[in-house]
């Protein structure tokens, strides 16, 4: 019998051969832009066939370069060198290791249990409560390490059998699961992300912030689907029982408390008097109960401070561009009623640059282009030495002090009540912080203090590397590193961290690091052997010979992406069929940072859509025996036809991912 790899090893030749062939028939009339489309074709049938895409780009790219330079391999060579060294030059992919590490040391450290169960009673009351929990989790955890395979696999043997036992199903829990877990690559820190910029030149900052929001929008659709089905379908979803949602309370707590459901505020503030509690543990059960009130006055009077301030800082910005464009020297700034035009009588002007008298203008004289003369019968300017003139009474006169020390000024002037928008989200948190304390019973206390060691610390973490990174406060690759350095101190928080975690962790960055980055110098000699045929000229000559419309292209070239998400992984897509994309961008007014978040979007039915579904054979693979592929495959078409009207809801609004990247950094 034939061994496995030695079928590759023939089926890889006999491609060659039948290329080598198609070329030497048809030299007389094959171009080099038809050899760059048969390397295509040949590259997409061995990755079908199960070779190593890296491997395999960088074979065909070799051999067809060295067809297209006549058999030269000395220039052959030179090009494979340059466009690797290319690759290895790239900054922007120190972040690939970094972020991946984070993902699995947090992955190693099995934080996801304690989360799922406390989520799980957190969101009790919900239809499909363990379903939406499941989505929430996943959400979370594949934010937190952005791998696909890890968080399907966990989850599948974490809440899948606990949904079966609750009588949820199978296809109801298999795309919860399986669409959850794909959110990893479209939520930041996105590894997908990473790798897009670097294929297309966008910024990877830019990228984050706009694929924030088109996460959470997926997310809330998942989560909206998952509730009205366990609205109407209440068999496929059933509730859970009373004594599921029965939280134990610990010795203390039960001292202080009549019954679970009794009010934590009211039975603290009278357990003072309570002989058998010590004060300190009350003293702590306050502290965690003023907790999120804390939180929320805090960010309130910041987040007011810096509403007001910016836009008051940007006023005066205003001012300051306003004036020189106006012709107005530098330095004089505008009274508190916005730009003003210079005044027409009376006011100093500006001393000399190189000492000596300037001639007074005369009344008839037409005024300088540079600098302006404020005033027809202004004094002699006062030459360097000279005793200052009598100021103005402060109307009239124009503020010749330097922007620095003008900036307080005009900032305590154009201070501006917080914008609408400020005031509704502090209405919406206040009463949520509001309604917290109005149920806040003894039980929910319980809840509130396993989310506070579960959920807390990892959106923390997510919210400091994805912060920083927004608010340009560092560099995704800096960013990355003090993620790594976070997960390895929320592994040791939790008494996780140790040398088999650490040393697998290792491994399998190594691994996956490996791979992103052999695919990178894959896809650089093969995007440079396809460009040098001519395959990308002749690709967008007939694409736009065909006289298609931006929408019509933007439809075409998602259909095409869809399509491709059934054989091909989002690695494969992403660098092999990009670089055939983005140069096509310009022609059509397409904005590569509004394209990638659909691509981004779009790349996640490779992980849904049959039959190379690959989160569904990570699921399969740590089902029950009774759970067939069939039904994950059911399961995940509810969750495809999500996707598919969010790609439609983000075209339609662009705003949803491009708001945030355009308030931050236009």
């Amino acid at each position: 019998m034939i061994r496995r790899e030695l079928w590759f090893g023939l089926s890889f030749m006999a491609l060659i051969v039948i290329g080598a062939a198609a070329v030497l028939v048809s030299a007389d009339t094959i171009t080099n832009g038809h050899l760059g489309l048969l390397m295509l074709s040949l590259v997409v049938v061995a990755i079908m066939l199960g070779f190593p895409t890296a491997f395999t780009l960088m074979g065909m790219g070799m051999l067809f370069t060295w067809l297209a330079y006549d058999r030269d391999w000395h220039r052959t060579l030179d090009l494979m060198v340059q466009a690797a060294y290319k690759t290895m030059a790239n900054d922007v992919l120190i972040a690939v290791p970094l972020f991946v590490f984070m993902g699995y040391l947090v992955e190693r450290a099995n934080l996801i249990e304690s989360l799922f169960k406390s989520l799980h009673l957190a969101l009790a009351r919900l239809p499909g409560a363990l379903a939406v929990a499941t989505l929430v989790t996943c959400t979370i955890f594949a934010t937190a390490t952005g791998i696909v395979g890890a968080v399907v696999t966990l989850m599948g043997l974490l809440a899948l059998p606990a949904m079966l036992r609750a009588g949820y199903s199978v296809p109801l829990a298999a795309g919860a699961i399986t669409a959850g877990g794909c959110l990893g690559i479209l939520i930041p820190p996105s590894v997908l992300l990473i790798v897009y910029g670097a294929t297309a030149g966008v910024s990877v900052v830019q990228l984050y912030a706009g694929a924030f929001f088109p996460g959470l929008m997926l997310a809330s659709l998942y989560v909206v689907y998952v509730i009205i089905v366990a609205r109407l379908k209440p068999q496929w979803a059933p509730p859970l029982s009373q004594a599921e949602r029965v939280v134990p309370l610990p010795p203390m707590s039960q001292r202080l408390a009549d019954s679970p459901a009794a009010h934590a505020v009211v039975g603290l503030l009278k357990g003072r008097r309570n002989a058998d509690v010590p004060f300190s543990h009350v003293l702590r059960q306050l502290g965690i109960v003023a907790m999120p009130g804390l939180i929320f006055l805090l960010f309130a009077c910041f987040s007011y401070k810096a509403v007001t301030t910016v836009e008051a800082q940007a006023r005066y910005d205003i001012e300051e561009i306003g004036a020189t464009r106006s012709g107005t020297p530098e330095g004089a700034g505008a009274g508190a009623g916005g730009l003003q035009e210079p005044p027409s009588t009376g006011g100093l002007q500006e001393p000399p640059r190189e000492g000596g008298l300037q001639e007074p203008p005369s009344a008839d004289a037409p005024a300088p282009s540079s600098p302006p003369a404020p005033s027809s019968s202004g004094p002699l300017a006062e030459p360097p030495g000279a005793s200052p003139a009598p100021a103005p009474p402060a109307a009239a006169q124009p503020s010749a002090a330097s922007p620095a020390a003008a900036a307080p000024a005009a900032e305590g002037a154009s201070v501006r009540p917080a914008p609408t928008w400020w005031w509704v989200t502090f209405a919406i948190f206040g009463a949520m912080v509001t309604l917290f304390y109005l149920f806040l019973s003894f039980a929910r206390l319980e809840i509130f203090k396993m989310l506070l060691a579960s959920f807390f610390p990892l959106v923390l973490l997510i919210l400091s590397v994805l912060g920083s990174i927004v608010m340009g406060l560092a560099t995704p690759t800096e960013a990355a590193a003090m993620g790594a350095l976070g997960g390895m101190l929320l592994a040791a928080a939790y008494r996780r961290l140790n040398l088999t975690v650490l040393k697998e962790s290792v491994f399998l960055t190594a691994k996956t690091s490996a791979m992103v980055c052999w695919l990178f110098v894959g896809s650089a000699i093969f995007s440079a052997a396809f460009a040098l045929l001519g395959g990308q000229a002749l690709v967008e000559e007939w694409v736009l010979g065909m006289n298609l419309t931006k929408v019509q292209f933007l439809v075409l070239s998602q259909v095409i992406i869809f399509l491709l998400g059934w054989p091909l992984e989002w690695t494969e897509i992403i660098v092999i069929f990009m670089p055939i994309f983005i140069p096509l961008l310009d022609n059509f007014g397409v904005d590569p940072l509004f394209f990638g978040l659909l691509v981004a979007m779009n790349l996640q039915t490779a992980f849904l859509s049959p039959p190379v579904a690959m989160a569904a054979f990570y699921l399969k693979g740590v089902s029950p025996p009774h759970v067939t592929l069939n039904q994950i495959f059911l399961g995940m078409l509810p969750f495809m036809g999500i996707q598919v009207l969010a790609i439609v809801l983000l075209y339609i609004w662009p705003q949803i991912g491009l708001w945030l990247p355009q308030l931050l950094y236009k």
